[in-house]
């Protein structure tokens, strides 16, 4: 088995039947991701990009308690720019849209909390299976005061709906895993994380044995239904003032320390 660690906080592995599992590694944080294993994650695409021998993706989070509760909170005290937001938000969509554009099947498996950064990471992958104690959400309007870029609303709308998406970031909820199931959010769900394992390994392995061009024409004309017109390189994205909208409010200064200062924020709507 091939080892690759872009970060001690992004485990990446490669085994001899094609299969290339990616763990986020912070359990002590509830997988909540730093910028470097979002830059991890790039570099294993990459890696997998130009690796025809891997034929499937598993992502995953360390320990039972969360796939991902996402991004941790701290990095966003320095922001203090329009470009520090837009630059994020694009981070992300590069993030994401490496997942999307990877020619070979991604699957989520899904154990505890998939929130935030987290969701958004699941959302992007092409199979998504989940344990029955399995949470997911964006309660941005209880905690931060952010937004979720154009992409990710669209990407989100593409799987739930445009109804769905607001009901789930109105409301801060979490939506657990057999609603989930109901709603399309996750193929299927499985008892606990033993069984997540079994079931998880016992799909890639399945895939393995799939024909891989169906597989990629299959993946990515979906990608291409469901992609915006190209924009030319630096032009303003739809999006991008609502984003400065939420990122360079009052509001969203005075989420971020109350979030990490455990305490209730007070919303002003500046």
């Amino acid at each position: 088995m091939n080892a690759h660690a872009p970060t001690d906080e992004l485990l990446f592995t490669k085994d001899e039947a094609g299969i290339a599992r990616i763990v986020l590694n912070r359990p002590q944080a509830r997988n909540a991701l730093t910028f470097a294993m979002y830059r991890g994650l790039i570099a294993c695409c990459e890696d997998i990009a130009a690796d025809p021998s891997v034929k499937v993706l598993i992502i995953t989070g360390a320990g039972e308690k969360a796939f991902a509760a996402g991004t941790d909170i701290a990095q966003f005290r320095s922001f203090e720019t329009a470009e520090d937001a837009l630059g994020y938000e694009r981070f992300m969509d590069q993030v994401l849209g490496g997942l999307e554009r990877l020619r070979v099947p991604t699957i989520a498996a899904i154990a505890g909390a998939c929130t935030g950064g987290g969701a958004a990471i699941a959302a992007s992958c092409d199979l998504r299976i989940a344990t029955r104690d399995a949470r997911f959400g964006f309660p941005i309007a209880r905690t931060l005061g952010n937004c979720l870029s154009q992409a990710n609303l669209k990407r989100l709308s593409n799987l739930i709906g445009p109804a769905r998406v607001k009901d789930i970031i109105f409301t801060a909820r979490l939506v657990g895993a057999e609603e989930a199931l109901a709603i399309g959010l996750v193929g299927e769900v499985v008892e606990d994380a033993a069984a997540l394992t079994e079931r998880v390994d016992t799909l890639a392995t399945l895939l393995t044995n799939h024909a891989p061009l169906t597989m990629q024409a299959t993946k990515e004309g979906l990608r291409r239904l469901a992609e915006e017109e190209t924009l030319p390189e630096g032009a303003p994205r739809p999006g991008d003032d609502l984003i400065l909208l939420c990122y360079m409010s009052e509001d969203f200064r005075e989420g971020m320390e109350a979030f990490l200062g455990k305490r209730s924020p007070d919303w002003k709507g500046r």
